[in-house]
């Protein structure tokens, strides 16, 4: 049998780690090509709109989540919806951070569209906003118009823009480099503040590691991530969303029963534990941190902070700088109240921290799995 002592499971970080089997046998099971495919098809579409649409898909979202619905308006617009099937009730109860990820859809499908000489005309919330949670109301409404824009630099790394998982490098990450990604997300209204100094990261890395072990040992928060978690190469390739957990490691645990739903959601196992300490290591690697700030006034102001942010990941891909937000001290929910008051009190200044997020340099990492283009048209 498989030792249970070299399993090392990573709760909510997309990779599961196994002992081989006795004798060093190693079952391979190789992660999806076919949950994957969006981003080989992205660009490939004859009408404009769904060309940009390929690639708006693509963006960072919370969870993998991709809550996004898209009604085609005749000939020269699109209104974006959310999915409400899509939301995050336990860990994101007023949908701020759905809200950001429809933003960053938003600022994908607009470099899209300009790649093609389209100036996009966002018209956020035209039948009105609520403040509690979103509702089947439009999120945006976009106008298209020929030969009005410009190509935007940034548009050049939509394909190779990443999350960046791993365990980072012990190098750190270049002042110049710092600004340089600071620059890229000061935009829309939104302030984009970044630090490698080495007392403020470590408090950092304390920080956000006590948010995540709060979330992982909070049953509502736990249960989200375990129900949106696919394991194995078939899984994702059925639900191309949420948490994938594949590769040949993988099939080993699944084989011999140590990795399961069941296990995964249990604080007191085994696998739950040696996958804090792992998720551990990847908290205190980080050199560096950066963070989007802005009023958050009104829904607009999450829109624009999810446009701000994938503006700077863009950057940071140009640069080579990996990139994995950690925005669990930012959650509303009542367990994480006091890590949400320490991180304000550290770096908000007075006003709302919409994403959060750690820097340094790592190997490359596979694009996560996407829905197709069909499956977010309404």
């Amino acid at each position: 049998m498989a030792s249970r002592r070299g399993v090392l499971v990573l709760i909510g970080g997309g990779v599961v780690l196994a002992a081989g089997a006795a004798g060093g046998v190693a079952v391979m099971s190789a992660p999806s090509q076919e949950a994957r495919q969006p981003w080989r098809d992205a660009g490939r579409y004859e009408e404009f709109r769904r060309r940009a649409l390929s690639y708006a898909l693509l963006a960072p979202n919370p969870h993998n989540r991709q809550p996004w619905r898209v009604s085609l308006d005749g000939e020269d617009a699109l209104t974006l919806y959310c999915d409400l099937d899509r939301r995050l009730p336990a860990t994101d109860p007023n949908d701020r951070q759905i809200t950001i990820g429809c933003g960053a859809f938003l600022e994908v499908l607009r470099l899209a569209a300009a790649q093609d000489g389209y100036a996009a005309e966002i018209t956020t919330f035209p039948e009105g906003e609520t403040a509690e949670t979103l509702d089947a109301r439009p999120v945006a409404h976009v106008r298209f118009t020929p030969g009005a824009a410009s190509p935007d630099p940034l548009f050049a790394h939509v394909l190779d823009r990443r999350s960046n998982k791993e365990v980072y490098e012990p190098r750190d990450v270049p002042d110049e480099t710092l600004r340089a990604l600071a620059a890229a997300g000061a935009v829309f209204g939104a302030s984009s503040e970044v630090t490698g100094a080495a007392e403020m990261t470590q408090r950092l890395r304390d920080l956000t590691w006590n948010a995540h072990l709060r979330e992982m040992t909070t049953p509502a928060a736990l249960q989200e991530s375990v129900d949106l978690m696919r394991l194995g190469a078939g899984e994702v390739a059925a639900n191309p969303d949420g948490i994938e957990l594949e590769g040949p490691m993988i099939t080993i645990g699944k084989l011999f029963g140590l990795v399961n739903r069941r296990s995964l959601g249990d604080p007191t196992s085994t696998a739950f534990k040696q996958g804090l300490d792992l998720y551990r290591n990847m908290a205190m690697s980080a050199r560096a941190f950066g963070w989007i700030v802005n009023d958050d006034a009104a829904r607009l102001d999450q829109i624009n902070a999810g446009r701000a942010y994938v503006r700077l990941n863009l950057k940071a891909t140009e640069l080579g700088v990996a990139v994995h937000p950690w925005s669990q001290a930012l959650q509303e929910y009542d367990e994480m109240a006091e890590y949400y008051r320490q991180i304000h009190d550290m770096i908000g200044n007075g006003r709302s921290v919409q994403m959060l997020f750690r820097l340094g340099y790592a190997k490359p990492v596979m694009p996560t799995p996407r829905r197709g283009l069909e499956a977010h048209l309404a």
